[in-house]
């Protein structure tokens, strides 16, 4: 049976931190899904589609990741890709506490599917999307936070 991996977020904008979770996360799985959840409570400053292409530009050279979008509960778009694993990376010990009380739902809706969680490395902790989008809602430079495919094409310039 193949280890498949949702890696479930909004992405707006994928961030260096994302990246990092990915990467490492790499040798555990045999894929990794980046699943771009569409959340009704949020108003995103990228589309969907933006966020989809972003994701398989930085992994077009790893077939074992991909990126998809989806609606709804995540423990259904696991069931609908045949996924029995959820990776969430964690900054801080508050992160912990929200994820694990998700993870705690997703098994109890589904008990097949198993969540992991990894830390990211201590350069990456405070980088957020949050912060990312108030830095560039402001004028600000964000190309630090960011891989280079999406700061480029915010910017419109080579980074």
């Amino acid at each position: 049976m193949q280890k498949i991996c949702l890696f479930p977020g909004t992405f707006d904008p994928i961030t260096l931190g994302h990246v990092d979770v990915i990467r490492r996360a790499l040798p555990l799985f045999d894929k990794i899904i980046v699943a771009v959840g569409m959340n009704s409570g949020k108003s995103p400053m990228f589309s969907a589609e933006q966020r989809q292409m972003w994701i398989d530009e930085i992994f077009k050279e790893d077939d074992k990741v991909v990126a998809a979008v989806y609606e709804g509960l995540t423990v259904d778009f696991c069931k609908e890709m045949n996924a029995n694993y959820i990776l969430r990376g964690i900054r801080y010990v508050s992160d912990f506490e929200y994820e694990k009380t998700i993870a705690d739902a997703n098994r109890t809706l589904d008990p097949n599917i198993e969540t992991f969680f990894l830390t990211c490395e201590p350069k990456y902790t405070s980088i957020a999307s949050t912060i990312v989008r108030d830095i560039l809602r402001n004028g600000g430079d964000a190309s630090l936070f960011l891989p280079a495919v999406v700061a480029q094409s915010i910017t419109g310039s080579s980074v």
